[in-house]
């Protein structure tokens, strides 16, 4: 999408001064310069046009709120003097993956006092000897160089901080969790332990009532056996009977 086209529709019905913050990033820039971009935008105070195929600064308006810029991946070599003059209060630039080769190519940066943070990171210049010594002696009003102090010390809004941070709030509140576990896993098995004596209970109580059953079965087994036993001594007794009768 085109820049101018891609500015129109994160207005949204809205006029240029109400806009504080504005991203464009991976819009296209058809002839490499700052399009759909005007004075009107007198509050903007971010602006991020990330991968726009910018080349030139040259037509960007006159932004006097603006205070943080992203120009990151674009093909800028130089006329960084309209910074100072178009974008006066700015605190963060930065041109990180430009085509910045030279260290007085940021000799126009000096006229930027409010600069405290600058990105440099993947621009051929940071490959100089002594680069980070000789941009801080050129711009002493700088703080913050590529994400780093003249000491070494990480910017209060660098990435690992924000790591750490999550980090912290990731790690969750502390508490007696582990106790908490275990007296589940005691209530688990006071409540397995029942289960496991009624079942012992229930079984004994079946074995019991099997063995009645079995008992009651052989008698009456045996008391068949006995009663067909007496019909046959009293059918003996009759036929001895007859037989005497006969004689």
């Amino acid at each position: 999408m085109e820049m101018k086209k891609r500015i129109t529709l994160e207005l949204r019905n809205r006029s240029p001064a109400e806009i504080v913050e504005l991203v464009v990033d991976n819009s296209r820039s058809a002839d490499g310069e700052v399009e759909g971009l005007t004075d009107g935008f007198t509050a903007l105070e971010f602006l991020s046009m990330v991968n726009v195929g910018l080349s030139s600064l040259a037509k960007l308006p006159s932004l006097p709120k603006l205070r943080k810029l992203e120009l990151s991946d674009n093909n800028l070599s130089g006329s960084l003097e309209t910074l100072a003059e178009k974008c006066p209060n700015l605190t963060y630039l930065n041109l990180s993956g430009n085509k910045i080769k030279e260290l007085n190519t940021l000799e126009a940066l000096q006229n930027l006092k409010s600069l405290q943070s600058l990105d440099l990171f993947n621009c051929e210049i940071t490959s100089l000897e002594d680069y980070r010594e000789s941009v801080f002696d050129l711009l002493p009003q700088v703080t913050y160089l590529d994400g780093f102090d003249q000491e070494d010390n990480e910017a209060p809004d660098s990435e690992a901080n924000d790591e750490d941070e999550d980090g912290e709030d990731g790690a969750g509140p502390t508490g007696d969790y582990g106790e908490e576990d275990d007296e589940e896993d005691d209530e688990d098995g006071s409540e397995g332990g029942e289960v496991g004596l009624s079942f012992q209970v229930n079984q004994g109580n079946q074995e019991e009532y099997d063995d009645e059953e079995d008992y009651a079965e052989e008698e009456e087994e045996q008391a068949g056996v006995h009663g067909q036993k007496r019909k046959r001594d009293v059918d003996d007794e009759g036929e001895d009977d007859d037989e005497d009768e006969d004689n």
